[in-house]
């Protein structure tokens, strides 16, 4: 048994759709699924009237409901108890970030940060995007880092929770350089030549993006796909040993790029620009409904507000 299974189920019951909840709880529809069989296979029966719509419980599933509810409301009151004896962590900001944020935007926003606000300690955990989020609605982190797209916004209900714009991150096509300082792989291939192409795995946050890049292609994209990983670290060490083309973010490659171990890998001309510009965003729980304000996050939250509001007024394209 998984608490996630639970928090599925619960979901489904709420929108009595599949599409729908897994879109909320930012998951696949094939991956939603397989959890919510996972939850029958458990309790050995069928939860899911599958032959309505909309979706409906069955009577076992109608039993469930309740318990479902009861036991995530004991354990998260659970946690809010164990983490009122944390007493000691109270001058601590507790990030959710994202991998590729983790390993790209966040080391250098915090020194920056440090130089601008001040000192503060901050415990990191790195996370896919829907266990991050989870962190925020949990009640386990103060705040969480996370990309914003308009085609892929989270699902945060803005009567609870706020954010801020950090800046933005391109990504985009790179391969190895060869001996001439050209990219090993360059898009768009060819049918009987197909660019050996590192993906992100299903699910994946940017993994959506890059796909919205290729359907909106005016040619034709030829790729063979020959690895795939949610982390974009993990593409940028295949990519740097010369496996295939891998879409990055540029945070991520600007020494490799600056140093010509990876180049853009592109066309050469192409009227379709294969690169899209997201958003940065840091999200917090609004302090009149927050379950523990703490008085360095609100600090932290406050200077990042007025530093945004500063740079707006001055006109300035900021990246904090």
């Amino acid at each position: 048994m998984e608490t996630k299974w639970l928090e599925d189920f619960v979901s489904l019951a709420e929108t009595r759709s599949f599409s729908r909840s897994a879109q909320l709880r930012h998951v696949t529809q094939p991956a939603f699924s397989r959890r919510i069989q996972a939850l029958e296979a458990w309790a050995g029966i069928d939860l899911v009237d599958r032959s309505s719509y909309p979706t409906r419980l069955t009577s076992a599933g109608q039993t469930l409901l309740p318990q479902a509810l009861e036991i995530l409301g004991n354990l998260q009151a659970a946690r809010n108890l164990m983490r009122g004896h944390q007493t000691s962590s109270q001058d601590m900001i507790e990030f959710a970030v994202p991998h590729s944020l983790a390993f790209t935007f966040f080391p250098h926003w915090v020194m920056e940060l440090r130089q601008r606000f001040g000192a503060f300690k901050s415990r990191l955990v790195g996370m896919n995007v829907h266990d991050a989020v989870m962190q925020l609605t949990e009640g386990s982190c103060d705040l969480l880092l996370a990309y914003h797209h308009a085609s892929q916004p989270l699902q945060l209900n803005p009567e609870r929770y706020e954010h801020l714009s950090l800046g933005t991150e391109t990504l985009a096509p790179y391969a190895r350089a060869n001996a001439d300082g050209e990219p090993l792989f360059r898009l768009p291939g060819r049918p009987h030549d197909k660019v050996p192409y590192l993906g992100y795995a299903t699910g994946a946050y940017l993994g959506r993006m890059v796909d919205l890049l290729l359907k909106q292609s005016s040619e034709a994209i030829y790729l063979d796909p020959i690895y795939e990983t949610d982390m974009a670290e993990g593409l940028k060490a295949m990519a740097l040993e010369g496996h295939g083309l891998a879409f990055l973010p540029a945070s991520s490659v600007r020494k490799e790029v600056s140093a010509h171990r990876l180049v853009p890998a592109g066309p050469r001309q192409s009227g379709t620009a294969f690169e899209v510009t997201i958003e940065v965003r840091v999200y917090r729980e609004r302090p009149e409904v927050s379950r523990h304000n703490k008085p360095v996050a609100q600090a932290l939250w406050e200077f990042l507000r007025q530093s945004k509001q500063a740079g707006n007024k001055l006109g300035e394209n900021r990246s904090l």
